[in-house]
């Protein structure tokens, strides 16, 4: 199969935007969901007249390995069921945690391509999917909040940016927090994809991980790691070649990564050199509030030299 990143970044196909009535299906590619959250989450869905169901194994957990929601398969199947049934209009995830890269080579990525592209939301160990659903697809994607994660539940500025941009994309095509910095000034142009950084790190060297990064505009953000822990992830990228031609990047979260401006340094030290924009705290990912930000459209990220407003604009609506 001829993959996505043979060549320099392109736009990926779009899914359609929702409507009140939209069939959409929950799905637990990684962690077990907590019951009272899940149950919670549907309801908020249910507020925006959407019809959500659940896929068969997201209430479950290996039974083993109890930070899975199932058995590898069964999150594979479930995805994969979810995506190829006409009637489901989008595909969200409960939460994160650990399992999509040992479940994603199981996905029938070519029943996937055949049932055309659809909303898929997610983030933090979800990334590994959004990079499968670029290079093995060719689809975009959304990193967003997660329907039983406590950001999603409980902060509404989070919740209307992800409502916003699955029913009125085009009113969202500028993002960015009123914290978003220059950390290196400057405006770049390019195709977006990332997400959660040691995931991105982890898919290096793996069959469907991505080998350079020509024409693409990166997104990232972590949790949980510290700032020797960042340079190791990022130096790793670096050493690799995954970045190369990378024309910008812009940086969400680093909740629990240590003192911010030790992460600051970091940053500044891998990505400095590199010649490009790079834009700090942004808005998304672990982050108190969390926009949703939509993968592979191009889009112009705006560091100005001036100290003005630092934005991350989506060319395009994320949904049709």
């Amino acid at each position: 199969m001829t993959r996505q990143d043979d060549g320099p970044a392109t736009p990926l196909a779009r899914p359609a935007r929702l409507r009140p009535g939209s069939r959409v299906a929950v799905v637990a590619p990684s962690g077990p969901v907590p019951a009272d959250r899940l149950e919670e989450g549907l309801a908020v869905l249910r507020d925006w007249g959407l019809e959500p169901v659940v896929g068969p194994h997201v209430r479950s957990t290996h039974p083993e390995l109890d930070y899975l929601a199932g058995t590898d398969a069964d999150r594979a199947a479930d995805l994969r069921a979810a995506w190829c049934d006409p009637s489901v209009e989008a595909v969200l995830c409960a939460r994160g945690g650990f399992g999509a890269h040992r479940m994603v080579d199981l996905v029938d990525w070519a029943a996937i391509r055949a049932a055309g592209p659809k909303a898929f939301v997610g983030y933090s160990d979800i990334t590994v999917l959004h990079e499968a659903f670029a290079l093995r697809a060719g689809f975009a994607t959304l990193h967003g909040p997660m329907v039983a994660t406590e950001t999603f539940l409980k902060d509404a500025p989070t919740r209307e940016h992800l409502r916003a941009t699955l029913f009125e994309p085009e009113t969202v095509r500028t993002l960015g927090l009123a914290s978003a910095g220059a950390l290196v000034p400057g405006r770049a142009e390019g195709v977006l994809y990332g997400g959660c950084v040691s995931l991105l790190a982890a898919d290096t060297g793996t069959p469907g991980g991505r080998s350079h990064a020509r024409g693409n505009l990166l997104v990232i953000e972590d949790t949980g790691e510290e700032p020797y822990r960042l340079d190791g992830i990022l130096t790793r990228l670096l050493r690799s070649g995954a970045l190369a031609g990378v024309t910008g990047v812009a940086c969400g979260s680093w909740r629990e990564c240590g003192p911010y401006e030790k992460i600051r340094a970091v940053l500044a030290d891998r990505l400095g050199p590199l010649g490009i924009p790079v834009v700090e705290e942004l808005g998304f990912g672990h982050g108190a509030t969390a926009l949703t930000i939509p993968l592979g459209l191009p889009a112009v990220l705006d560091a100005p030299v001036d100290g003005g407003r630092c934005t991350l604009t989506v060319e395009v609506p994320a949904l049709l």
